[in-house]
């Protein structure tokens, strides 16, 4: 059997994943692939830490703590649910992987490449990574017109300038820039030819 393929979406919030990652898992779907669709952080025990910390106000810990959760997050979700569904040729959709890691914690300070090598020494590397770009101002109207709350601990606006000039800064070549600036139809288009492109998918 082969292996499946893992697709990481990662972005700011507002910036559309969410709404992608469900667009392309249909497309997947009528192709007649079984897509696990997963995100980060997880309701695992670290990942329940994160988002208490994220949304009901808990003072943030160290830089360090901060990113230890966030890998020890993502060890569960790798061994528990990535790793098992690629071994099965499922095609993998993941909404924020471990470039989201590098970019919001080199935000808090950390060395956001070094982050970036001891990821790819100990996680899959992603088979394509889809950044949504959007400007800071853009994704913030985005996440209030929605009605979402935002969130305190990673949307500060000072740091997510921070977090998207780490982001602007990647160069991998896993690596693929959308412009989520349109209208979803038109980012859902990009999408689908960078997953033909570069996977022959779906």
């Amino acid at each position: 059997m082969n292996r499946g393929r893992l697709i990481a979406f990662e972005g700011l919030d507002g910036c559309g994943k969410s709404t992608q990652i469900a667009r392309l898992a249909e497309s997947l779907q009528k192709a007649g692939h079984d897509p696990l669709v997963t995100r980060e952080p997880t309701h695992g025990e670290y990942g329940r830490r994160i988002r208490a910390m994220a949304h009901d106000g808990a003072p943030p810990v160290a830089p360090e703590e901060e990113l230890r959760w966030f890998v020890e997050d993502r060890r569960e979700h790798v061994g528990g649910s990535i790793a098992p569904a690629l071994a099965a040729g499922r095609p993998v959709l993941t909404d924020r992987y471990f470039l989201s890691t590098v970019a919001y914690q080199g935000a808090r300070g950390l060395d956001a490449m070094r982050i970036l090598a001891q990821s790819e020494a100990e996680f899959p590397i992603p088979d394509l990574v889809l950044l949504l770009e959007l400007d800071v101002e853009t994704a913030l109207a985005r996440v209030h017109t929605r009605g979402a709350r935002v969130e305190g601990a990673f949307e500060a606006r000072d740091r997510l300038e921070r977090v998207a000039r780490i982001f602007a800064s990647i160069e991998r070549p896993y690596l693929a820039r959308i412009d989520a600036g349109g209208n979803p139809e038109a980012v859902e288009v990009a999408i689908a030819e960078r997953v033909r492109e570069r996977l022959n998918l779906p």
